[in-house]
């Protein structure tokens, strides 16, 4: 170690990274970051090193790296912290470029709204990267059967890139209908129309049953960034596209 920080209590590395003295306690709890020495009062103390390991583990989080994997890593014994940073650099720096994607994206929206133009559905939908996308299929293996998603990964995957641009056009023509048909009423025979072909376009990805196409109109409704692609074509229309398909699923079981 090249310099010295000192020795910081609990209260004190908190304040200074930022996190509260609770996490910090349950980061020794777990075995991730244990202090530099426990005094004769019962504090605790973290010096030069706790530091380094608290800023790895934020920048872990940062990443949205659970704890399991964080203390994994950190345990290795040729864990290097100088090739973890440059790690992170390059992770922080992807993260920043999608970042600035998005905040043009939403500039853009702004002004097409401002101006009223009319809206490019494929540019309410720029910044969002391939691995995004990878992201959202891991999350979805987690949350519904694994082998389904593969195979809807595979199926994707096969598809020219001509097949994939028309798919996603048809997609976004189908939101865009929907947050038009707003007015009519989520049961509505036109809304209803428009959930039918959402559910036949799924054809695409995969073959939902009934309990599964509730559940992607919740996860659209629930999760913020899915809500987030719905509120730029409307405000609103992840919770009515729920209801909607609330009624289109209710339907098919009469």
């Amino acid at each position: 170690m090249v310099y010295s920080c000192g020795m910081f209590t609990v209260k004190q590395l908190s304040k200074l990274a930022g996190v509260t003295p609770r996490t910090l306690h349950h980061y020794d709890a777990i075995g991730l970051l244990k202090p530099s020495r426990i005094g004769e009062n019962g504090y605790r103390y973290y010096g030069d090193e706790s530091l380094l390991q608290l800023q790895q583990i934020l920048f872990y989080r940062e990443l949205d790296m659970p704890l399991d994997d964080i203390k994994k890593i950190m345990a290795k014994s040729n864990f290097d912290v100088v090739k973890a940073l440059e790690s992170h650099k390059v992770a922080l720096q992807k993260r920043m470029d999608r970042m600035e994607r998005l905040l043009q994206t939403v500039d853009n929206t702004i002004n097409d709204l401002k101006e009223k133009k009319e809206m490019n559905p494929k540019g309410l939908f720029e910044g969002f990267s391939k691995e995004e996308q990878e992201k959202y299929a891991e999350e979805a293996a987690q949350r519904w059967d694994a082998d389904t998603v593969r195979a809807s990964n595979k199926k994707w995957k096969s598809y020219s890139d001509a097949e994939k641009k028309k798919i996603l056009a048809e997609g976004n023509a189908l939101y865009t209908d929907l947050a038009a048909g707003m007015s009519n009423g989520a049961a509505s025979k036109e809304v209803q129309a428009i959930v039918a072909r959402w559910h036949k376009h799924l054809q695409y990805f995969w073959s939902p049953d009934n309990d599964q196409l509730l559940g992607l109109a919740d996860l659209y409704n629930n999760d913020p960034r899915f809500k987030a692609n719905h509120e730029k074509v409307h405000p609103g229309l992840a919770e009515f596209m729920r209801e909607a398909v609330k009624v289109y699923v209710k339907n098919r079981r009469e």
